[in-house]
């Protein structure tokens, strides 16, 4: 599993804690300017501390999103901060801010459901 997102410019230090996990999750925007313009995303990896997803809209590095992530019928909001941009492929990679102990929990049980049904 490749750790380090390739960016462009000089090589960045890996400054994840938790490893990432490659699936599929819808994310739903759900602050209205970003719902009106993109209604959904979906990850490309996923972690305790954050997500890699593929958007169509570009995000500046440092950006703060309201993001609600969608695993069957429920749904987890999160609040979280663009990391870093692949302009090539359009992989944002987000970082998950102000995590409270419940939602750190529902995450938790999100990511062993996401290893259970790849393993």
């Amino acid at each position: 599993m490749e750790l380090n997102p390739p960016t462009e410019g000089p090589p960045s230090v890996e400054r994840r804690r938790e490893a990432r996990i490659p699936t599929r999750i819808e994310v739903r925007f759900t602050d209205a300017v970003h719902a009106a313009r993109v209604l959904h995303a979906y990850s490309l990896d996923f972690s305790l501390g954050g997500l890699c997803l593929r958007t169509r809209r570009a995000y500046a590095v440092g950006r703060t999103l309201a993001l609600d992530l969608v695993v069957g019928t429920e749904r987890l909001p999160v609040q979280a901060v663009v990391a870093w941009v692949r302009p090539g492929d359009k992989a944002v990679g987000v970082r998950f801010v102000d995590v409270a102990e419940e939602a750190r929990a529902r995450l938790l049980v999100l990511m062993k459901s996401v290893v259970g049904t790849a393993s």
